[in-house]
C-alpha cells in the first residue's frame, strides 16, 4: 500500500473475512452485532476502535498493524 493512499479498513475486513472461508452470520455472531451492520461496517473507510478490537480477535487479524505499518510508512524522513 502506497503511504498515501487511504486505508478501507471495511473493504480489508471484508477480504480477510473471505480468505478465511468465514461468512457474515458467523463474524455477527463473534462479534455480538447484527449482519446488517457489519455489510455497512464493510462500505466505510473507519471504524470505531471498540469494534475493531473484536473484529482482530475473532478473525485473529491485527488490522491495527495495518494502520501502524501505514504511519510507519508515512513518517519516513
Amino acid at each position: 500500500m502506497d503511504p498515501t493512499d487511504k486505508i478501507h479498513i471495511g473493504k480489508l475486513i471484508r477480504q480477510v473475512l473471505a480468505e478465511q472461508g468465514r461468512n457474515i452470520t458467523w463474524l455477527a455472531k463473534q462479534v455480538g452485532c447484527s449482519r446488517e451492520n457489519l455489510y455497512k461496517i464493510f462500505k466505510r473507510e473507519w471504524i470505531h476502535t471498540d469494534m475493531l478490537q473484536k473484529i482482530s480477535l475473532a478473525l485473529g487479524y491485527d488490522f491495527f498493524k495495518v494502520y501502524s505499518d501505514w504511519y510507519k510508512r508515512k513518517n519516513v524522513n
